[in-house]
């Protein structure tokens, strides 16, 4: 990488951090911190409350994409974080469940996601931008292993409440890392059309992507309505899951480094199917867990597993619709990326709630697997782009 890529892919990976962190400082005690809200013994609620941050950022994130076309892409992910922040304080100061929610929904409406990959994107060459993407995804996976550490602890000392005010704090620190942390925004070519969304909806690579990353995310979010319990049963107390989690993801992140070796030997799309496979075996392997008697060595190798194909998922498919898309309409490629990303969270948390409410366990797997093997056969016909240089920057 050149000393501006590094510098992008390090602040921008630093503000996806930062607000990642917030979130997932919530995600591992939500379901159960949030059952001592008025209203919290509602599987259903619960699940929306969960995922109602998913349905703002997906009805959002193309606007703000859009916008980032138009009108720059600094200004448009400030007041995306502002807005995040604005949520997680008023989350802070629910006292019950229905407070939550709006404060959940307000979060989700700081939709910065697709411009800060489309700025990334910008900044960077083709080949070396799904190592960039990868960073990016390493330290989404880093803040996971760490909130995993830190969310009982905290969660014990200030509460569900106290960790919304840490998500906000967060937001803030990112507005001081774009401003005066990361490179100066392209600029793009004068009198170009910008933020066309049809010429993105009629790019049958690009609806490939937004298929993918909606299934994988609703498939994500709905794994974290039950395996929670799945570890309780097990015999490992909330407070020490942890310890199943962090070395899963962890141990994720040293194979990760063979993924860069495929790809530059021609492989990625093998990598890619193989990645959609893993994860659907991995809901197999959780159907026949919940079936029977948990046991925790079982849990822990098919969660390992799940943040193998995960983490390859997460960093190439970002990587592909940045290189598909056209530097005029990236942000809104990136937008409606990101906005199905949003919706397959809202939709996995909905669905694994009512699914474990009305069938339990198994038959949330089974729903799972079958979404996997469903999204492998639409990206079948995929095709790796070619490579172009990054954009001139001012």
């Amino acid at each position: 990488m050149t000393p501006t890529e590094r510098r992008a892919s390090v602040s921008l990976a630093s503000i996806f951090a930062l607000r990642m962190l917030g979130l997932f400082l919530v995600l591992p005690v939500f379901a159960l911190e949030a059952r001592k809200y008025p209203g919290g013994d509602d599987p259903v609620l619960l699940g929306l409350a969960m995922g109602i941050y998913g349905l703002t950022q997906g009805l959002l994130q193309l606007p703000f994409g859009m916008a980032s076309d138009r009108f720059g892409r600094k200004r448009v992910i400030v007041l995306g974080l502002l807005v995040f922040a604005a949520g997680s304080f008023l989350a802070a100061a629910a006292t019950d469940l229905q407070g939550l929610l709006v404060g959940r929904s307000l979060q989700g409406a700081g939709a910065v996601s697709a411009a800060v990959t489309a700025l990334l994107a910008d900044l960077t060459r083709d080949e070396v931008r799904t190592k960039a993407m990868a960073l990016v995804g390493a330290s989404i996976g880093l803040m996971f292993a760490v909130s995993l550490v830190l969310a009982p602890m905290l969660a014990a000392a200030v509460g569900l409440a106290g960790l919304f005010a840490i998500t906000g704090t967060l937001a803030l620190l990112g507005v001081a890392v774009i401003i005066w942390g990361a490179p100066a925004a392209p600029v793009m070519q004068p009198g170009a059309p910008r933020g066309r969304l049809m010429e993105v909806l009629r790019h049958p690579g690009l609806m490939r992507m937004n298929f993918g990353v909606f299934v994988l995310h609703a498939v994500q979010l709905a794994m974290w309505v039950a395996v929670p319990a799945l570890l309780v049963q097990a015999g490992l107390a909330k407070d020490q899951h942890w310890q199943v989690y962090l070395p899963a993801v962890l141990g994720s992140f040293v194979l990760m480094g063979g993924m860069f070796a495929l790809e530059r030997r021609g492989h990625l799309k093998k990598m890619f199917l193989a990645a959609i496979v893993l994860i659907a075996l991995v809901q197999l392997g959780l159907l026949a867990v919940s079936s029977g008697t948990p046991r925790l060595m079982p849990l822990a190798g098919l969660l390992f597993a799940f943040f193998c194909g995960f983490n390859v998922l997460e960093a190439s498919q970002p990587s592909l619709v940045s290189r598909l898309a056209p530097m005029q309409v990236r942000g809104t490629a990136m937008g409606l990326y990101n906005t199905l990303q949003s919706l397959g969270f809202f939709a996995g948390g909905w669905a694994g709630g009512s699914l474990v409410k009305s069938w339990g366990s198994p038959m949330l797997f089974l729903c799972c697997a079958a979404a996997m093997l469903v999204w492998w056969l639409v990206a079948l016909p995929m095709q790796a782009p070619g490579r172009q240089g990054p954009a001139n920057t001012a």
